[in-house]
């Protein structure tokens, strides 16, 4: 089932990229990654944590950043 715009669009809170989502002066209205962009899940590891990553995955969309953060596959452990 794809997702609505609308729906991608709550997503993206917190993502930095959101900037782009109308949140901005500068006239732009839609994050170019958004279209395409898919749910799906990832670990959400900080950038200092130190494996093993035993954290549960989290939904996602799969353009999401994060500052201080990446997202990786949901079975990786280092």
């Amino acid at each position: 089932m794809a997702l609505s715009r609308e729906k991608k669009l709550d997503m993206c809170s917190g993502c930095r990229n959101n900037f782009y989502n109308g949140n901005n002066s500068l006239g732009v209205k839609e994050c170019w990654l958004l279209k395409n962009a898919k749910v799906v899940k990832k670990k959400r590891v900080g950038i200092y944590q130190l494996p093993p990553w035993t954290q549960a995955p989290i939904k996602v969309l799969s353009c999401y950043h994060q500052d201080k953060y990446v997202f990786v596959d949901p079975k990786q452990t280092y």
